[in-house]
């Protein structure tokens, strides 16, 4: 169910920075305003799900250098230990 008019997420960003501001604006019929609401949800919901897609792309190297998938959510904070880094970084 994905829509084939939204190419990229820039692009999308782009689109549903202006539908917001028309409609912040007011000066729309109902329908006008209905109509770009639904396009702003489909939007939105394209750019979250590249989100999505991103975020389960990253990855992270561990100190082994073996690559392991990155943690379920990295809205979490991030606590790094001074043993986490590098030696030339830690204090």
């Amino acid at each position: 169910m994905s829509d084939t008019s939204i190419k990229d997420f820039e692009t999308a960003i782009t689109e549903l920075e202006t539908v917001v501001k028309k409609l912040e604006e007011g000066e729309m019929s109902l329908e006008q305003s209905l109509a770009l609401y639904e396009r702003g949800v489909q939007l939105s919901r394209f750019c979250h799900a590249r989100l999505e897609e991103a975020e389960r792309r990253i990855e992270i190297l561990s100190e082994r250098g073996d690559l392991k998938p990155a943690p379920a959510s990295l809205t979490a904070d991030v606590d790094i230990r001074p043993a986490d880094l590098p030696k030339r970084d830690r204090p």
